[in-house]
């Protein structure tokens, strides 16, 4: 697995956890919501990642922000 896609599935499995922990997702729902997640993850570093600015924009909607850019 690839630098990027292993990026995208720890801040897809952060945000599926925040979900779940905030009742938007429930672990019946789980598997409907983790792979579109995760393939919008991927796309938004893959396209930011030759603009430079993949580490931060992952941090920061790794950290619950949100990304102004």
């Amino acid at each position: 697995m690839e630098k990027r896609e292993n990026m995208a599935l720890q801040v897809t499995k952060e945000i599926v956890v925040k979900f779940v922990e905030t009742g938007r997702i429930s672990p019946g729902n789980f598997t409907e919501h983790f792979g579109p997640i995760y393939e919008e993850v991927l796309r938004v570093i893959s396209r930011n990642e030759t603009a430079g600015e993949t580490r931060e924009k992952v941090r920061v909607i790794a950290k619950g922000g949100q990304d102004n850019g």
